[in-house]
C-alpha cells in the first residue's frame, strides 16, 4: 500500500510540475484569439503611488476594450477607490456598463509581524479567490502593491487549472511603477503588448 501511495504522489507531482512549466512556457506566447472586443478587465490600486501610477496608465489605454473594469484596492486604503471613481467619472463612457468598486483583505500590514501574517495571508487568499471566481477577468493590471500577490496566486492557480474553464483566456500582467511613471513608456508598453497579444 505504501509503493501505491508513494507511485501516485510521485506521478501527481510529475503532472502538475509539467503543467505549471507548460503555462509559463506559453504565456510568454502571443494570444491567437483576437475575437473578443471587451476584454473584462481587474485593475490592483494600491497607497503609496501605486494608484496614480495605474491611473496614469489607464488614461492612455482603449477603454472601451478593457470594459468591464472593476476596481479593487486593500479594505484599509482609503483613498485609491475614491481616485478611481473621479477617474471614471470624467471618462467619455459616463457610467460604463458593469465598472465596480471593490476592497479586499491584505495579506499583511505595514508592521505587522510575520507569524500573524500567515492567518491574514490565508484570508487574504480565500478572499481573493472568492472574487477571481465573480469577477473571472481576461486582464489583470497591478503594478505591485502587496495586495495583489493574493489575486496574482489565485490567478496563476486559474491559469494552470485553464483547461478547466476556470483561467480559460485569462491573460496576467503585472506592471513594475517604471512602466506607469511616464506616458511615453506606458505607449511603448502598450505597442509591445498589441504585437504580443494581439
Amino acid at each position: 500500500m505504501a509503493v501505491f501511495v508513494s507511485v501516485f504522489l510521485v506521478i501527481t507531482t510529475t503532472l502538475l510540475v509539467a503543467r505549471i512549466v507548460y503555462v509559463i512556457s506559453q504565456s510568454s506566447k502571443p494570444n491567437r484569439n483576437t475575437s473578443q472586443k471587451h476584454l473584462s478587465t481587474l485593475v490592483v490600486l494600491g497607497s503609496g503611488g501605486h494608484t496614480a501610477e495605474m491611473i496614469n496608465l489607464l488614461s492612455v489605454m482603449q477603454k472601451d476594450w478593457y470594459a468591464p473594469r472593476y476596481y479593487i484596492a486593500a479594505a484599509t486604503d482609503n483613498m485609491s477607490l475614491q481616485k478611481a471613481r473621479v477617474f471614471e467619472d470624467i471618462l467619455d463612457d459616463k457610467g460604463a456598463d458593469g465598472t465596480q468598486f471593490m476592497q479586499i483583505y491584505r495579506s499583511r500590514e505595514v508592521g505587522q509581524s510575520y507569524i500573524t501574517s500567515v492567518g491574514t495571508t490565508l484570508l487574504a487568499l480565500g478572499h481573493a479567490l472568492w472574487l477571481m471566481v465573480k469577477i473571472r477577468p481576461h486582464v489583470i493590471l497591478c503594478n505591485g502593491p502587496g495586495t495583489c500577490i493574493p489575486i496574482c496566486a489565485i490567478a496563476f492557480i486559474f491559469k494552470c487549472m485553464e483547461t478547466s474553464g476556470f483561467g480559460d483566456q485569462m491573460v496576467i500582467y503585472i506592471l513594475c511603477g517604471e512602466y506607469c511613471k511616464s506616458q511615453k513608456t506606458i505607449i511603448e508598453w502598450l505597442a509591445s503588448l498589441q504585437t504580443t497579444h494581439g
